[in-house]
């Protein structure tokens, strides 16, 4: 999804006073879900959601196997584990796209679901630029220049690479650290992160 659309957020947490005021300060920025259990939460997992704030810890389904449903399931939402568990070395294969840990301030809600719209929106850019450049290649490497500069359908090519490039350059101008960072965990690519800290 485009940053500038309206996301659905999904909000997972078995203690109903913190999911509800989760949900009051996010309200009005984004349309909200709530739901106070793991099973509740799998019945609301469509893929109308694109961020689901998931707690670890409930009492029917864990946070930990509801993200492995959501995994298996193939669903696009971005998932934020927001739990009161610090991270230990179980973490390194979860498959989550942010951890927060509580207490969490309306300022962190805000941020990790902007970082995740802006990952979710340079993936999204990033597979049909791909998509386009490969088309272009294959046509520049098998039709004539006189043929190329003739066709209305390759210029519209053309324009269409030349969009999604400025689309990309435009959000990467918004990152900041952790934004990189969480592309590079989704892309599988080399983040430049010291592994010494």
């Amino acid at each position: 999804m485009a940053v500038s659309e309206r996301a659905t957020v999904l909000i997972v947490d078995d203690e109903p006073d913190v999911a509800d005021a989760y949900a009051a300060q996010l309200r009005g920025q984004y349309d909200i879900q709530t739901v106070y259990s793991g099973e509740a939460a799998l019945d609301a997992l469509d893929s109308e959601i694109d961020v689901v704030l998931l707690d670890r810890r409930m009492p029917d389904i864990s946070g930990d196997a509801i993200l492995e449903r959501i995994r298996e399931r193939d669903l696009p939402a971005r998932v934020a584990m927001v739990t009161a568990v610090d991270p230990d070395f179980d973490i390194i294969d979860m498959p989550f796209d942010d951890y927060v840990v509580k207490p969490v301030s309306r300022d962190d809600l805000f941020e990790t679901i902007e970082r995740l719209q802006s990952c979710a929106a340079y993936q999204n850019h990033l597979r049909e630029y791909y998509a386009l450049t490969s088309k272009f290649a294959a046509l520049k490497a098998s039709k004539r220049e006189a043929e190329l500069q003739s066709s209305d359908e390759f210029q519209e090519l053309k324009d269409r690479i030349e969009d999604h490039q400025a689309e990309l350059d435009e959000i990467v101008d918004r990152f900041d650290e952790h934004d990189y960072e969480a592309i590079f965990r989704d892309v599988g690519g080399r983040a430049e992160l010291s592994l010494d800290e």
